[in-house]
């Protein structure tokens, strides 16, 4: 019988850096990311509309999200869902662990005004 060795899977900078944006996003009483400057261990950098900065050191990952939230939420109600979301986006999609998601609620969209982004 032959024996099939197992691959390596690696994932790219790229998809971390989606699923966190699209998992923060999901959140109900998010509006949109924040234009910041994003990035992977400063080696890997992304356009300024990502509104996410990741690092990974030992296969754990640590996240930094700049998000607008629509008017009238709760802000740490809305802030705690998005750390569970995006964390449990990624150590199931990814299988990777988790250190840490910092939260920065850079503005407030009033008035239903949401941006495209």
């Amino acid at each position: 019988m032959a024996e099939h060795k197992t691959g390596k899977t690696t994932v790219a900078p790229d998809v971390l850096v989606n699923i966190a944006r699209l998992s923060a996003l999901s959140v109900d009483g998010v509006s949109r990311m924040a234009n910041v400057t994003g990035g992977v261990n400063r080696l890997f950098k992304r356009g300024v509309h990502d509104g996410v900065r990741i690092e990974v050191e030992d296969n754990v990952v640590v996240a930094d999200l700049y998000l607008v939230l629509k008017e009238d939420v709760n802000i740490r109600e809305v802030s705690r869902n998005i750390q569970r979301q995006v964390a449990r986006s990624i150590q199931e999609m990814i299988g990777m662990d988790v250190g840490g998601i910092d939260i920065h609620i850079e503005d407030i969209d009033y008035d239903g005004e949401e941006a495209q982004s």
